[in-house]
């Protein structure tokens, strides 16, 4: 059976669970994000800290490990050189050429003489939610069941997916940094467990218009009026 949800009329399924806090944080500058940057045919990797640059290359075969020798600038970018291991990047889009996932930065790497290039920085976000799909890793800043599948898939100017129990689709609109949602249309199945609390969660978070942001690794983060979340991750 389906039935019509208009969603500002959904009865509450659930209590909401509340965000998750922060931990306190302790007294000093928190640690460095790593920078990441990848290639395709060879598969190689590249970490950069604050310390050392971590090269994994030939799909895992080669290793090179080497103390940090610092950034210098170089035009729209900056380089690290090392004996073994240099790395150049620059500030310009690019993309891994096995998916349609873009990166802020262009990289090309020299490691023991071989020069491979690829990607690297901040994920971008895609041109147009049209035609990506999304699985929920939060909603109300609690975890999803791992044992309870979950989508959320955006078509031309429809939506469709799971939150973990029903599943559901609708129109929608995005604008502006905005979406608008409904009205949906769900199944009426009973499900155990957290699959009706998070469902119940993401229905009343939809229930109004939500912003849309994305994190520096590509998450996609839908948030309400009231700062309830929810937070899903890009299917490649």
């Amino acid at each position: 059976m389906i039935r019509n949800l208009p969603l500002l009329a959904l009865p509450l399924l659930a209590a909401c669970a509340p965000a998750t806090e922060s931990p306190p944080q302790t007294s000093g500058d928190p640690p460095a994000a790593a920078y990441m940057a990848l290639g395709t045919e060879p598969g190689w990797t590249l970490e950069i800290t604050p310390d050392r640059l971590n090269y994994d290359g030939d799909y895992g075969a080669t290793k090179i490990m080497v103390p940090n020798p610092g950034a210098k600038p170089s035009l729209d970018g900056r380089t690290y050189v090392s004996a073994r291991l240099s790395v150049m990047i620059t500030t310009a889009p690019c993309n891994d050429g096995m998916s349609d996932r873009r990166y802020a930065d262009t990289v090309r790497v020299i490691a023991d003489g071989k020069t491979l290039n690829g990607c690297g920085g901040k994920v971008l976000p895609p041109d147009t939610l049209a035609g990506s799909n999304w699985t929920f890793v939060s909603i109300g800043g609690v975890a999803v069941a791992q044992d309870r599948p979950t989508s959320l898939q955006f078509d031309g100017t429809r939506l469709s997916g799971s939150a973990g129990c029903n599943r559901f689709s609708g129109s929608y609109k995005a604008a502006d940094g905005t979406l608008t949602a409904g009205p949906l249309m769900a199944t009426e199945m009973a499900c155990p467990g957290a699959g009706m609390t998070q469902e119940a969660a993401f229905f009343q978070l939809m229930a109004t218009p939500v912003s849309l942001t994305f994190a520096d690794d590509g998450t996609l983060v839908l948030t309400g009026s009231e700062g309830r979340t929810a937070v899903l991750k890009r299917v490649i």
